[in-house]
C-alpha cells in the first residue's frame, strides 16, 4: 500500500488473515477520536504465536491522532521490491496527491 490516506475507520484500518505480506510505505492513518480505535492493523482469527511470524512493515508512513502500526515478521519481503511498479512519495505530501480521490460523477451519456 503506497501513499493512501486513512481516516475515519471504526475498528482498524488495515487487517489480514492466513499469512499475509503486508507493506505499508509512505501512508498517512489519522485515528479515529475513539480511545479503543488507534490501531492501524488487525490480526484477524490468529493467535500472537501465529502472527507474529507474519510480514507486516510501515516505512516512512505517518501516524496522526493516536494511530500506531504493529509490525511482525522478519522482513519485508524481497519479491515485493521487485513487484513493486511506483515508489511512495513522502506520506507529508499524501493530502495533497489524493484531494481529488475518490468517485468519478459521471452521467449517461456524457464522458466521464
Amino acid at each position: 500500500m503506497v501513499n493512501n490516506d486513512y481516516t475515519h475507520w471504526e475498528m482498524y484500518a488495515i487487517g489480514g488473515s492466513a499469512n499475509p505480506t503486508i507493506n505499508s510505505q509512505g501512508n498517512r492513518f489519522v485515528a479515529p477520536n475513539n480511545r479503543f480505535s488507534k490501531e492501524v492493523t488487525k490480526y484477524e482469527d490468529a493467535a500472537e504465536s501465529e502472527w507474529k511470524h507474519w510480514n507486516w512493515r510501515s516505512e516512512g508512513d505517518l501516524m496522526v491522532n493516536g494511530a500506531f502500526f504493529t509490525k511482525s515478521g522478519g522482513g519485508a519481503s524481497s519479491s515485493y521490491a521487485r513487484a513493486s511498479s511506483l515508489s511512495a512519495r513522502p506520506s507529508s505530501i499524501v493530502g495533497s496527491i489524493t484531494i481529488g480521490a475518490g468517485t468519478l460523477n459521471c452521467k449517461k451519456g456524457s464522458p466521464c
